[in-house]
């Protein structure tokens, strides 16, 4: 995911655990604050590291401890938990998506939670307790299986290191070794090969190796 689609809330998939956007701070290194949906346990992690999942009806899932599972046509009653599916709150109230909640009363057109916020019969799903008939589970994001073939793919990938960074023309480099002193400015480049003057050619593999040779700075760039 990138960071600007994070929003609090969103169920997401971390190290292959469901969890739930707690915060995000963007100012941060690790931005998105979450937490793990089965026990609560909070993460710092960054926006790469995290999947986006949208809940689905009769999706089940543990949540402190408890199986539940969503049903989007049920109405509330009194000691049910909900999940704020399309958050619609007034001035007066505070949930928010993916919000979770505990009916304390009802109302012709919706809900009061144990949090005195006033929620509409179309802004939740109801949670109810245990795994129905043909719910599906939703804790992991992948099976055991799916785990053990993804991790056996990628054990088998050959890993691809990315080529150094070219140097510029006009870069000063330092030789570390050279006695007397030698510094020598890039005048041309050839593939990966870097023409140096005093007629000096290195590959960049060598230019770029800070045992052998030390930028000093850039002729062009003030």
């Amino acid at each position: 995911m990138k960071l600007i689609n994070v929003r609090r809330g969103q169920f997401v998939y971390y190290e292959n655990k469901l969890h739930k956007v707690y915060s995000v701070n963007p100012f941060l290194r690790n931005s998105i604050h979450i937490a793990r949906l089965n026990d609560f346990e909070q993460e710092l992690v960054k926006a790469k590291e995290i999947n986006y999942y949208r809940p689905k009806h009769l999706d089940s899932f543990i949540c402190n401890g408890q199986r539940f599972t969503l049903d989007k046509d049920k109405r509330a009653g009194v000691g049910d938990y909900i999940l704020v599916i399309n958050p619609r709150p007034d001035s007066l109230d505070h949930h928010h998506l993916h919000a979770i909640e505990l009916v304390s009363s009802l109302e012709d057109n919706g809900v009061i939670s144990n949090k005195s916020n006033g929620i509409k019969h179309n802004e939740y799903w109801v949670m109810l307790p245990g795994l129905l008939e043909g719910a599906t589970k939703i804790d992991h994001q992948f099976s055991e299986e799916e785990e053990e073939e993804i991790a056996h793919v990628l054990a088998d990938d050959p890993v691809i290191q990315p080529e150094d960074p070219l140097p510029k023309i006009g870069d000063i480099f330092q030789q570390n070794d050279s006695d007397p002193l030698f510094q020598g400015v890039v005048i041309a480049i050839e593939g990966r090969t870097i023409h140096l003057g005093g007629n000096i050619v290195v590959p960049a593999e060598e230019l770029v190796d800070t045992d052998k040779w030390t930028f000093v700075l850039n002729v062009y760039q003030p």
